[in-house]
C-alpha cells in the first residue's frame, strides 16, 4: 500500500472518493477487498524474520497490519493533510491511546472543559490514578488557556467544535501556545471531520476522531482514528495502539472506508439542513436560545468562517420549561430518531445530561455549559420539509 502521490493536489471531495486505492490493483477491482485473515503467510522463513525485524516490506498479522485498515489510514491521512495516520477500534481507543502514550506519571494537561464524557472521566478519573493532572478550562476564550499552563503541562487537548455546548476554539492560537510552552497539541475533529476543518493545518500535532459519525455516517459501525504529522511521533502512537490492542478489524474498516466515499455529499446536504432549522428553531417562541456555529449570533461565528470550510451539522438548544419540556419534545418526535451518537444520515435527537454526558457529575456539566435545558440535533439528510414539519409539530406538544 502507497499514497497516490497524484492526489496530492486534488480536491478533498475527490480525495475522499479516490484515496487509499491499491497500488497496484490484484484483479483490476474498483473497491478495497476485505482482507478478512488473522495471519498471513511468509513466503521463506528468512522473509518472516526480515519482516518482524522491519527491513523487509509485508504484513504479518491484522493487529500489526492490514491491506483493507491501511487504504482506510492512507484516505485519512490524505483528508486531514497528516503524513500518517492510525485506525483503532473506536473513538475512544484512538483517545486512550494517545493518553496512555503520551502522558506518564507528574505530566499536565489542559483540556477544554466541555468534552465527551467519557473522555472527561478517562481524563479526570482513570488517568488520575497514574499521577496525571488535569486542568479543565473554557478555551473558547483562548485569554483562559496561557494561565492554565504550568511546568509540567505535557499536553493540551482541545474539542471544537465541543460536544454538545457547540463552542468553538482558535485552534491556529491555541495550538501556537502549547507549541511555545512545550506542550503537544491534541484536537477532537470528530464535530467538523476533515472536510471542514483540518486541526493539522492549523497547527496541531494530533488529530483524534470517532470515524462513527460524520466519517462512516451511516450508524452502522465504529471505529476511531488518530493523525498526526511527525514519523516519529506517528511511530511512537502506533507502537501504543498495537502494545494496547485498540486496533481495527478489516471488516470494520471496509464498512468506514466505503462510508468516507460519500463525506463531501452527505456533509454538505446535512449542513444545508441545519443551517435552515438552526433559523426556524431561533424564531421559535417555545426555543429559549440556539447555538449553532453559522448564526451570526454565535460567540465564536468569526472564529468559525475563519478555520472551518462550513459550519457543520451539530445543533443545540434550550426549550422553554426546562428538562421537563426538552423530554416531551423528544418524546413527540416523528419522523426524528431519539437516539444518541451523531453524523448518520438520519436526524438524532438526545438530551445530553442524562443520557450521553450522565457520567459528568452535575456540578461540572453545569460549569462547561451542559445545562439541563439543552437539547442536541444530530441533522442528517432527509428532506428539509419534512425536519421542519417533524420538529414543528414536537415543539406543539411542549
Amino acid at each position: 500500500m502507497k499514497a497516490n502521490e497524484k492526489l496530492t493536489n486534488r480536491h478533498k471531495s475527490t480525495r475522499a472518493i479516490h484515496a487509499g486505492k491499491l497500488e497496484p490493483t490484484i484483479f483490476g477491482e474498483v473497491s478495497v477487498p476485505i482482507f478478512q485473515t488473522s495471519t498471513f503467510a511468509f513466503p521463506s522463513a528468512e522473509e518472516g524474520a526480515a519482516r518482524f525485524a522491519g527491513s523487509a516490506p509485508g504484513y504479518i498479522y491484522t493487529r500489526l497490519d492490514n491491506p483493507t485498515i491501511a487504504a482506510l489510514e492512507t484516505t485519512l491521512a490524505s483528508l486531514e493533510g497528516g503524513g500518517a495516520a492510525m485506525a483503532a477500534a473506536t473513538g475512544m481507543a484512538a483517545i486512550a491511546t494517545v493518553f496512555l502514550t503520551l502522558l506518564g506519571r507528574g505530566d499536565h494537561v489542559v483540556s477544554t472543559k466541555c468534552i465527551y464524557s467519557a473522555t472527561r472521566v478517562l481524563l479526570e478519573t482513570e488517568l488520575a490514578r497514574f499521577g496525571v493532572e488535569v486542568s479543565f478550562v473554557d478555551t473558547s476564550r483562548i485569554d483562559n488557556l496561557q494561565p492554565a499552563l504550568r511546568p509540567n503541562t505535557r499536553m493540551v487537548y482541545l474539542e471544537s467544535p465541543t460536544n454538545p455546548t457547540m463552542e468553538l476554539t482558535d485552534l491556529e492560537a491555541a495550538c501556537a501556545i502549547a507549541r511555545a510552552a512545550g506542550a503537544l497539541s491534541v484536537v477532537d475533529n470528530t464535530f467538523a471531520s476533515p472536510y471542514l476543518q483540518r486541526p493539522l493545518e492549523l497547527g496541531a500535532d494530533v488529530v483524534v476522531h470517532s470515524l462513527t459519525k460524520f466519517i462512516n455516517g451511516h450508524s452502522d459501525v465504529v471505529g476511531g482514528a488518530i493523525v498526526v504529522r511527525d514519523p516519529a511521533l506517528a511511530k511512537t502512537l502506533r507502537r501504543g495502539l498495537i502494545l494496547f490492542g485498540g486496533t481495527m478489524d478489516p471488516h470494520q474498516a471496509w464498512l468506514i472506508q466505503r462510508g468516507v466515499r460519500t463525506l463531501p455529499l452527505r456533509l454538505e446536504k446535512a449542513q444545508e439542513n441545519a443551517a435552515r432549522l438552526a433559523q426556524f428553531l431561533a424564531g421559535h417562541p417555545k426555543v429559549t436560545w440556539v447555538s449553532y456555529p453559522g448564526l451570526a449570533r454565535h460567540p465564536q461565528h468569526a472564529i468559525a468562517c475563519r478555520q472551518m470550510d462550513g459550519f457543520g451539522a451539530m445543533i443545540c438548544f434550550g426549550v422553554e420549561g426546562g428538562v421537563t419540556a426538552g423530554a416531551r419534545l423528544m418524546n413527540s418526535v416523528r419522523l426524528i430518531t431519539l437516539a444518541v451518537s451523531l453524523g448518520g444520515v438520519e436526524t438524532l435527537i438526545e438530551h445530553p445530561a442524562s443520557m450521553t454526558h450522565a457520567l459528568v457529575p452535575r456540578a461540572e456539566r453545569e460549569e462547561a455549559g451542559i445545562r439541563d435545558e439543552l437539547v442536541r440535533l444530530s441533522v442528517g439528510c432527509e428532506a428539509y420539509e419534512d425536519l421542519e414539519a417533524d420538529l414543528s409539530q414536537a415543539l406543539e406538544q411542549v
